[in-house]
Parts: structure tokens; C-alpha cells; sequence
């Protein structure tokens, strides 16, 4: 981070005021910190001639220098790329959903629709290439970030590039989810709303309080309370086709609905003290908790071959809570050194009880296949960092940390009254430590330049204790990683950032751990095929190594508007990569298809990004003032070893854009926007006998926003103005023949209102 003494500071204040081009010159960014300036001392006056008129007072102009922070100058000031994303644009749409806040900011995406949950990705690249830190730690398994309340949310920081500090498991680049820090302004937020979706509707109430506790201690409470109900309607086509003949030797079209209700509770508390100037103490326990119940139909069409079921059941109650704390305390040991620790500790649970039913064309029952899982998660984590002043330009810092998970699961399948899996045991117990150690140096030679410096050791070791498959994986890495910054003379405030770094991926447990997952389509003691592949782990999995490079152009504009422009690439080894394949199993008496996770070969990622954010009037001076946020991202990938032209990482697109506009109308209680996200269709060639596609999503969001005298504020929401289905295809192509399925879910439009005042 780039920093003033305040000495430096009061200096540069008084030159910039008795320059005598200061009156002409632009408006200057704000500092980062504003010190009083001593007061002169006064001047012996002359004494006065006998008989002489008293001197009029001179006049003496007041000017006043206030510095205050803004996302754009907190971007600027950053020596690692980041883009920060503030509460405005967050509350903007009155989501419900943290990951539709999420896939409007520059090159995230989502998959799913607008309104549902769906894995977040950045750079296109997701399944561990984004690393996901919730106040600079790493997310618990189990837990997703679309379980936080957008209302909790003060912040959101994009990196695009690691560092020794924020962890080198992001390859792809860091989501920092900052939550909301107590105030001493006591408040009271309350939000309600109900969305529509396909007819059925949905509700959320939120409270959020900001209080003193002391004279030195605030708090803030925030409490989340979601229901939701919806109905997904899908529709597949199952072809297989003889490669000599071309003759279709089986086709059958699967149409399903699934209907959903569930009921979701976020509730959070920070309590936060001042200790003295730069040290604090705070502390944030969370809970949630959520229960659904699924019910789905389904109709077989088997237009050739044979039938394996006419109609199908399904139901599904499942339940998860989440209690974890985090705690954080600073301290000065010296005026230019400080210490921080960090600590958290949590539990997750999830429990599933699941079945399907299959029936024959006579209504007979055919198939009754049952599912009983628990899943508990614990996990604790300290952090410890020292910080160190040098000269005054120089910052090193140095820091630990500890993390370890135990997992307990226990997973019970029943088909037609036969367990499965009896050869795994009951029981799959996990334990993964991880440990970590790091050095960064910040350097500030002159206002122009910062460079940043480091390395981190990583080490993350897994264990399963499974009777038949007992697992021992272990991955070590040093990353070296290096950032810099040079910024134009003043009065211009523009900078070209450059940043070379080593980052990694490391294997998921679910990836190591060896137990099948079994596909219902096709069940056990039969046989399947590719497009109804069971799943299992790899536990020999090594994790990717990614060098990558960056370089971005910044250009600040008079006011908080930015227009960037950055480039990047990255180049891969072991890359991860699912291969299907045809295996001899434990599990069954004849061959099945299993899906594993195998270390596939070299790849190559790289890029451009545009983004902008600005008011119209910086651009057109006597235009209104339309806050404007555009960005567009551009991906090509390649993966060796596979046949191309698509054989780029999996499920990364070539481009994603947004373009957004909002408007307060003059006079009026009004204010409106809108938000286009487009991601266009894409092939994937996984390997040499697997292809997907993506068909493309194209996402409109609106929102009128009206505000009342007494602070209150009423929200009209739509979300996929214009549906659209999303699409899908899987293709494998054998020796003998090609099997390919065709999907469609039904797109619709989410309609909202929400009411919100603050008291």
C-alpha cells in the first residue's frame, strides 16, 4: 500500500497551496490522510507611527483538506491489481443472493440462472482456480459464500493476482468478501421483499443495528431470514448412434420438473474495540441454517430401443447449519512495528435423506433406491503476522498459519433392499492440516513507484482413514511472487501495474478420496454408460503450478471514475482434469464407466480486460449525470495432449461482458437502472473422447428505486427480463458408436419489491 507520513503529507500540502498554478490545476485526488498543520508562529508586528490609521484587518481565505477514502482510491493505492467493489453497488438491485451480486462485477460468472445458486467462477475458471476468502480467510468446506446476506456485506475485493500475504491458491485470482465492520452511529436497517418466480413467490426480511457498546466498543447485528419456493422444468434428449451405420440404436427424452421449498437463516454479530491509535480488538461469531425439501417427477420417452422405466419419483429432505467465530487482535509493540493474530473456529453439518422410485408402463414399481447421508465438518485456523517500518518506504511483514479440518461422513445407499458400497465401511473419516509461511516486503522509493516483494511455503496434507482405501496425499509448494506500480507525475493520476507470481491448485478431498459416488440412471449391479458414469477420487492427484504475468494501464478520471485496461497469462502444469473411462469395481459384477479426477498435462490460460466505472459528466461535461460501469473480458485457453480447436480449460468461456447504468432524476424521488451481463455459448473438448457445450446466457436486470421523506426506500426489481432457457450438451465418442445428451431447463423472469428504511 502506498503511504504519507504525515510529515511528507504536510509539506506537499503547503507547496501545492502557494504554487501559483494551484488555482488551475485539476482536482487533485484525495490523500490518504490529512494531519493538522502546526500553526505558525506569529510574527512580531512594528509598532505603529504616531497619528497613523489603524491597518484593516487582512483577510484570510479558509481552506480546509479532508481526506476520505473511496473504493476508486483504495484500488489506486493498492500495490497488488485489485478491484474493490463498495455497499452502493452492492444493495443496488436489493439481491437476495450474493452470487447475482457477484456475475455483474468484471469477469465473474455464474453458472445457473438469475436467482438460483451456482458456483462462482472468475476468469471463467472455477473448481479451485478462484480462491474465495471471507475477511481475508479462507472459506470452511461445506460452506459457500451465497449463504451471507448481501446486507453483511461491506465490501467485495477482486485480485487478480496473488499475494504472499492474501495466499497463492488462486490461480485464477482472489474474491474477498470484506463483511460489515461495527460503527459508533446507532442505526436501525430493515429490508422485506417478496420475488415471483414461474408464479410462485418468495420472501426475505432483514434487520441490521449498528451500536456503541462503551466508550471504546461498537457492535453490529445483522439477521437474514429467506423462504424459497421454486419449480425447475427440464427436458433431455439421450441419442446413441453407430459410428459405421450412422443407424440410432437408442433415443429416449426425459421431461422433469422439480419443486423446491426452503427456509434460510443468516445471523451475525461483530463486536469490535478500540485498544489505542492503530490497535483493535474484534470479534464475529455467524450461524446459518437451512432446510429444503425437493420433490421431482419425470416422464421417459423411449422413441428407440428399450425402455428402462416409464415414469419417475423422487424426494429429498436436507438440512445444514453452519456456527463458526472469528477473531482478530491488533497491537502496537513499537511506533513502527505492529502485531496481528488471527483465529476461527467453526462446525458444519448436513444430513440428507433422499429417494427414487422408478415405475414401469403398468404403474408397477421397478426400482426403490434409497439415500442416507451425515456430513460433519469441523475446523479451526490461527494466523499470525509482524509488521515492520523501515525508513519510512519500506514495510516488511512476516507470517504463520495453521488450519485443520476433520470430516465424518456417512453415507448409506439401499437399492431394492441390497446396500451398496458394503466394501467401503460405514464410515469415511478425513483429516487435512494445512501450514503455511510467508515474508513480504512493500517498498515506497518516491510517490511514483511501490513494489512489493514475497514468497510463500505452503504445505497441505490429507489423510483418510478408510478401511479398504486409506489415503496419504501431500502437497508442498514455494511461490515466489512479485508486484509493482508506477504512477504518473501530478497532476495526472493514472499508473501501469505489472505483477509476476507463481500460484497453485490443490487437490479437493473430494478429488483424493477414492469412495464412488454412484449414478442413480443407470444403478448397480448393472452396467451403465458414459452419460450415467459413476464418480470417484484420485489419491496419487498432484496439485497444478501456474506462472502467470500481468499487466494493466489505469486511467483515473477527475472525479472517482476509472478506465482500465490489464492483461494477463498463465502457464500450467499437472493440469486437473476429469477422465472417463471404463474400469473393472468393487461395486458391481460387471464393468462400469467411472468419472476420476486425473493430472492431464500442461495448459495455458491467458487474456485482456477492460473495465470502466464513471459518472457521464467527467466524459460530456454538460451531460447528465448517469453513473456508467461497462467491462468486458476476452479468454483463450489450451490444454496439450488434447485435440483441438476447443480444447480449452473446462468450463471457460471466450468472453463475458456487463454493461450497467443508473440515474437519479432531478427533483424526482426517483431512481432506475439496468445491468446487461452476456456470456456467449462455448464448445469444450475435455478429452480426446469427451466433448461439452454451454449455450449462451444473456442476462438483463432492472430495478426503479423510490425514496420517501422519512428515509425509506421502495425497491421494484426484474431479474432475466428477457428469459432465456439454458441449453447443454455432453458428447462421447467410442469405438462403435457416439452418445450424446441434449438438455434444456426453462428460463423466467424474477419479479421483486422490496421495501427498506433505516431508523
Amino acid at each position: 500500500m502506498r503511504r504519507h507520513p504525515p510529515a511528507r503529507l504536510a509539506l506537499a500540502v503547503s507547496l501545492a497551496l502557494a504554487s501559483p498554478a494551484f488555482a488551475q490545476a485539476p482536482a487533485a485526488e484525495p490523500p490518504k490522510e490529512s494531519a493538522p498543520k502546526p500553526a505558525d508562529k506569529p510574527a512580531d508586528k512594528p509598532a505603529a507611527k504616531p497619528g497613523a490609521k489603524p491597518a484593516e484587518p487582512a483577510k484570510v481565505e479558509s481552506i480546509s483538506v479532508e481526506g476520505r477514502r473511496t473504493t476508486t482510491t483504495d484500488r489506486r493505492d493498492s500495490t497488488a491489481s485489485k478491484i474493490i467493489v463498495g455497499r452502493d453497488e452492492i444493495e443496488q438491485y436489493g439481491d437476495t443472493n450474493l452470487g447475482d451480486v457477484l456475475r455483474r462485477l468484471p469477469g465473474v460468472t455464474q453458472s445457473g440462472r438469475p436467482g438460483r445458486r451456482g458456483p462462482i467462477a472468475f476468469r471463467g475458471m472455477g473448481g479451485g482456480f478462484t480462491q474465495i476468502l471471507v475477511n481475508g480467510e479462507r472459506i470452511p468446506p461445506g460452506f459457500s459464500i451465497e449463504d451471507i446476506a448481501p446486507e453483511q456485506v461491506e465490501r467485495i475485493e477482486i485480485l487478480r493476482a496473488p499475494t504472499a500475504e492474501t495466499g497463492t491458491r488462486a490461480i485464477a485470482g482472489t474474491i474477498n468478501i470484506v463483511l460489515r465492520e461495527a460503527l459508533r452511529k446507532r442505526s436501525n436497517d430493515w429490508k422485506g421483499g417478496v420475488q415471483v418466480e414461474n408464479g410462485r413467490a418468495a420472501g426475505n426480511l432483514s434487520y441490521s443495528r449498528n451500536d456503541a457498546m462503551s466508550e471504546t466498543g461498537t457492535y453490529n447485528f445483522t439477521l437474514s431470514l429467506n423462504h424459497r419456493d421454486t419449480l425447475t422444468e427440464s427436458e433431455s434428449l439421450t441419442r446413441y448412434d453407430e459410428r459405421l451405420t450412422g443407424l440410432t440404436t437408442h433415443q429416449q427424452r426425459i421431461v422433469s420438473e422439480n419443486e423446491s421449498k426452503g427456509d434460510h437463516l443468516f445471523m451475525t454479530t461483530r463486536f469490535q474495540w478500540r485498544l489505542g491509535p492503530g490497535e483493535q480488538l474484534s470479534f464475529q461469531p455467524f450461524v446459518v441454517a437451512n432446510r429444503n425439501v425437493s420433490q421431482g417427477r419425470g416422464n421417459l420417452e423411449q422413441l428407440v430401443g428399450a425402455a428402462p422405466y416409464a415414469t419417475s419419483e423422487s424426494r429429498s429432505e436436507s438440512r445444514f447449519e453452519v456456527a463458526r467465530f472469528m477473531t482478530m487482535l491488533n497491537r502496537r509493540l513499537t511506533p513502527e512495528t505492529s502485531w496481528e493474530i488471527r483465529g476461527g473456529a467453526g462446525r458444519f453439518q448436513f444430513d440428507l435423506d433422499a429417494r427414487t422410485r422408478q415405475f414401469d408402463a403398468a404403474g408397477a414399481q421397478t426400482l426403490l433406491q434409497t439415500t442416507d447421508n451425515s456430513v460433519v465438518d469441523s475446523s479451526f485456523n490461527t494466523a499470525t503476522k509482524l509488521t515492520h517500518r523501515l525508513l519510512e518506504v519500506h514495510a516488511l511483514s512476516a507470517g504463520l498459519e495453521w488450519e485443520q479440518f476433520r470430516r465424518t461422513e456417512k453415507p448409506v445407499t439401499v437399492t431394492n433392499g441390497v446396500p451398496q458400497l458394503g466394501g467401503f465401511g460405514e464410515n469415511v473419516f478425513v483429516k487435512t492440516r494445512r501450514a503455511a509461511a510467508w515474508l513480504q516486503e512493500e517498498w515506497d522509493p518516491n510517490p511514483n513507484w511501490s513494489a512489493s516483494a514475497g514468497v510463500r511455503w505452503e504445505e497441505i496434507r490429507t489423510r483418510s482413514f478408510d478401511e479398504t482405501s486409506p489415503l496419504e496425499n501431500t502437497s508442498r509448494v514455494v511461490n515466489p511472487l512479485a508486484h509493482v506500480v508506477w504512477r504518473f507525475d501530478a497532476p495526472k493520476r493514472d499508473q501501469v501495474r505489472a505483477s509476476l507470481t507463481q500460484s497453485y491448485r490443490s487437490p479437493t478431498t473430494q478429488n483424493l478420496v477414492a469412495r464412488p459416488r454412484l449414478n442413480t440412471q443407470d444403478p448397480v449391479p448393472g452396467g451403465n454408460q458414459p452419460t450415467s458414469a459413476d464418480s470417484a477420487g484420485n489419491p496419487n492427484l498432484k496439485p497444478e503450478i501456474a506462472n502467470g504475468l500481468e499487466l494493466a494501464y489505469e486511467y483515473y478520471l477527475t472525479q472517482n471514475g476509472v478506465v482500465s485496461a490489464n492483461v494477463f497469462t498463465r502457464r500450467l502444469k499437472d493440469v486437473i482434469r476429469n477422465v472417463t473411462a471404463l474400469e473393472t469395481v468393487s461395486w458391481a459384477p460387471v464393468p462400469r464407466w467411472v468419472s476420476r479426477p486425473q493430472n492431464f498435462g500442461r495448459g495455458r490460460t491467458s487474456g485482456i480486460e477492460i473495465d470502466g466505472k464513471f459518472v457521464l459528466t467527467e466524459l460530456v461535461k454538460d451531460a447528465p449525470a448517469v453513473n456508467l460501469r461497462a467491462n468486458v473480458s476476452v479468454f483463450r485457453s489450451s490444454v496439450e495432449g488434447i485435440p483441438g480447436p476447443d480444447n480449452r480449460l473446462a468450463s471457460q468461456p471466450d468472453l463475458t461482458a456487463n454493461l450497467g447504468a443508473d440515474y437519479r432524476f432531478k427533483g424526482s424521488p426517483w431512481s432506475v437502472g439496468g445491468n446487461l451481463n452476456w456470456t456467449p455459448g462455448y464448445s469444450t473438448q475435455l478429452t480426446e473422447q469427451q466433448r461439452t457445450a454451454a449455450g449462451r446466457k444473456l442476462a438483463f436486470d432492472t430495478y426503479a428505486l423510490y425514496h420517501f421523506e422519512n428515509g425509506g426506500r421502495l425497491r421494484f426489481t426484474l431479474a432475466g427480463v428477457v428469459p432465456r432457457d439454458e441449453p447443454g450438451f455432453t458428447q462421447y465418442v467410442l469405438d462403435d458408436e457416439i452418445q450424446s445428451v441434449n438438455s434444456r431447463t426453462r428460463g423466467h423472469v424474477v419479479a421483486g419489491i422490496r421495501y427498506e428504511i433505516r431508523l
